[in-house]
């Protein structure tokens, strides 16, 4: 039967396919019937229920058997989805086999068969994720030593600095992504963990069987047992959206900067360009940073999504009233909104157009002003400190209201004269050479993710 429409209009933009096809109707009815056709499973192994059952469990344990419709308009009056999935199930199966019907859902509630079902649409997520953050890293990496020695004027407080390499910023954006990669790693085991606990968490209902049953759950869901149900106790789930949340993040500084390179006045680094990409309604000449808007997008998204994961922590005793509730749509949002911002990364990242010449001529705007230190911790050290530091600040106000490049004010100054030749303040006032551990910075950021690949 056909799924509930949703809003599409900008999924195309915003959301990877497969992770939307992980979270439709479709993704979450299925995850939870996988548990209850997995639940037959592990009690017929423990002999609490016919094998014969099972067969018929699971042959009505797909999605497509039930309408999405009527499902979602009897959660408006059952307060969850797995209430009137279990009775349609049941439903389903006694049409059958009526003998069958009476095994459905035997010891568990509600809560073990969504957040369950939740785990299993998380499992695939985090596989999405991850291989994306792979490629990610991979293509920074390619690109890092493309441009390891590329010059571009470092900015801070969005003002020219010293010199940095193109390589060295890209290593900052690929040393974010393996960061994140072994964030994701060191979390899974703690996330992919079953759960299982009936309508309080003792699952007293199956009696002595209750821990074999669990056990047999765990190993047909490939999951692991954990130490005792979690129904009110969502630190994993938050653990997960806060490490999407720091992959949004760490993606929209890398939109950020795409953006801010793109402008026009600097015009350094641009995304790839595409037929009808990043154009404008009346501007024939724009070129808009259309991939860098979804990383940025993203990153002031999630946050606020983030939040309402850590206010629906503290939930009450053993079963949780509003605050489960307000979980159901939000982490399954945030990954939907990382997964296409890791797309339009991809894109952006692999497709780089970079104008070396123009960052060359972008450095020199200031006419040799972002060189100033290095002349001034050379000379340092042949007339001190302070003196070096004074003479270079009169030096850069000179070449400021005289609008004389500072090699040329230099070269006329007596006491630089008297201690720097000519050959030496070419060198120093060449951006080449003064890229300090750039090289270095960007070795280190590649090493590391490849020890994490290997």
């Amino acid at each position: 039967m056909n799924q509930r429409p949703n809003n599409q209009l900008f999924d195309a933009y915003f959301t990877a396919r497969d992770m939307r096809d992980v979270f439709c109707d479709q993704g979450r009815v299925q995850a939870m019937l996988d548990f209850e056709a997995a639940l037959a499973r592990a009690e017929a192994r423990v002999g609490l229920i016919p094998h014969s059952a099972v067969v018929s469990i699971e042959a009505a344990c797909q999605a497509g058997h039930y309408d999405f419709a009527t499902l979602g308009e009897a959660i408006a009056t059952a307060g969850n989805s797995a209430i009137p999935l279990v009775k349609a199930l049941g439903k389903q199966i006694a049409a059958n086999d009526v003998e069958a019907e009476r095994y459905v859902h035997l010891g568990a509630t509600s809560q073990d068969v969504m957040d369950t079902g939740l785990v299993l649409q998380l499992r695939r997520a985090l596989e999405l994720i991850e291989s994306d953050l792979a490629q990610l890293g991979e293509t920074l990496a390619t690109q890092a030593w493309r441009y390891v020695a590329t010059p571009l004027a470092g900015r801070t407080w969005l003002q020219h600095a010293t010199p940095v390499t193109l390589g060295m910023k890209i290593a900052g954006w690929l040393g974010a992504v393996t960061r994140s990669r072994q964030r994701l790693r060191e979390l899974k085991p703690r996330l992919l963990v079953l759960q299982f606990g009936g309508a309080s968490g003792t699952l007293a209902a199956l009696g002595e069987q209750a821990m074999p049953i669990a056990n047999a759950l765990a190993e047909e869901l490939q999951l692991t047992l954990p130490e005792q149900p979690w129904h009110t106790q969502r630190d994993r789930l938050v653990e997960f959206g806060a490490v999407l949340g720091l992959i949004a993040g760490s993606l929209g500084k890398f939109g950020r900067d795409i953006s801010l390179l793109m402008q026009t006045e600097a015009a350094e680094v641009f995304e790839p360009a595409a037929p009808g990409k990043g154009g404008s309604s009346t501007m024939p000449h724009k070129r808009n940073p259309v991939s860098a808007a979804v990383l940025i997008g993203a990153a002031t998204r999630v946050p606020g999504l983030l939040s309402t994961l850590f206010s629906a922590m503290p939930q009450e005793h053993e079963r949780s009233l509003g605050l489960w509730h307000a979980e159901w749509e939000t982490l399954p949002e945030i990954c939907c909104l990382v997964s296409g911002s890791l797309q339009q990364a991809l894109l952006l990242a692999d497709g780089l157009e970079v104008d070396a010449t123009r960052m060359a001529r972008n450095l020199d705007l200031t006419q040799g002003l972002v060189l100033a230190e290095a002349v001034s911790i050379v000379l340092a050290q042949r007339v001190g400190r302070d003196t070096a530091h004074h003479l270079l600040e009169h030096c850069c106000k000179r070449a400021v209201a005289e609008q004389r490049h500072l090699r040329a004010v230099l070269g006329d100054e007596p006491q630089v004269k008297a201690q720097l030749s000519d050959a030496e303040l070419d060198q120093l006032l060449d951006p080449a050479h003064y890229l300090g551990q750039a090289h270095t910075w960007v070795e280190r950021a590649v090493a590391e993710h490849f020890a994490l690949t290997a």
